[in-house]
């Protein structure tokens, strides 16, 4: 027997190669023909039984148990392992689905946006385009609202006249007695408006068509427009 084979505290209890040429092995090294044999009377003592039995089996069967007792604690640790990786992967993929799923919410609330705002857009192009109205010589507040309506799209408008009724009361031909502001939108010069009509002062039709193209341009809409005049009280 080598004395680097030994293994400290290896039972070699339950182990098929105890068979009875190892026990008749045993037996015969502790003294079994004496007629009794000891019982443990606790833990310790039946480690220390058990190493001394591994000590006194002959080599080769010293590394049968040994071999046996890796092998049991490899295959013990590879399955702890397989649990453990199967429980990694599951998460994982439970984290990468949440990931995709929100993502893909995230593309669509955007594409649903971006598709409101052209059809906003196109609606009000339309509208404004579109409307045509005979030139009067004067215009009531009915009227210039009637027009306004025509031209602005239908879920920006109460916006639209919020801005309008705080600038100049649906008056087309309101003047800033300070500055000069002038029509609905009491633009600053009043000249401004001269880019979508020559008739801008006498023309409520071409004053809206150029406060709904500003509020387009400088703020995205009339909505977003009237978000700033709150918050600023001008636009």
């Amino acid at each position: 027997m080598l004395e680097g084979n030994r293994v400290s505290r290896i039972s070699v209890r339950g182990f098929a190669v105890a068979s009875a040429t190892a026990v008749t092995a045993v037996g015969s090294v502790v003294g079994v023909a004496s007629g009794s044999v000891a019982q443990p009377n606790n833990d310790a003592e039946a480690t220390a039984a058990d190493t001394t039995l591994l000590a006194d089996l002959p080599a080769g069967q010293q590394a049968q148990v040994q071999t046996a007792s890796l092998t049991q604690q490899a295959d013990a640790v590879a399955i702890q392992a397989d649990a453990s990786a199967k429980k990694d992967a599951e998460q994982a993929a439970r984290v990468a689905a949440a990931k995709t799923a929100e993502a893909k919410k995230a593309q669509a609330e955007k594409a649903a946006k971006e598709a409101k705002a052209r059809a906003d857009a196109k609606e009000a192009a339309s509208r404004s385009s579109a409307s045509s109205f005979p030139v009067q010589s004067s215009y009531t507040v009915a009227q210039i609202q009637a027009m306004a309506q025509q031209m602005v799209a239908g879920g920006q408008f109460q916006c639209f006249s919020n801005i309008v009724d705080h600038e100049s009361s649906w008056n087309y031909q309101a003047v800033n007695a300070s500055s000069g502001a002038y029509g609905l939108f009491q633009a600053l010069p009043g000249s401004k408006m001269s880019s979508v009509g020559a008739d801008w002062q006498t023309n409520p039709a071409t004053q809206i068509k150029w406060g709904l193209n500003y509020m387009n341009s400088r703020y995205g809409s009339p909505c977003q427009a009237w978000s700033f005049w709150q918050a600023n009280h001008w636009y």
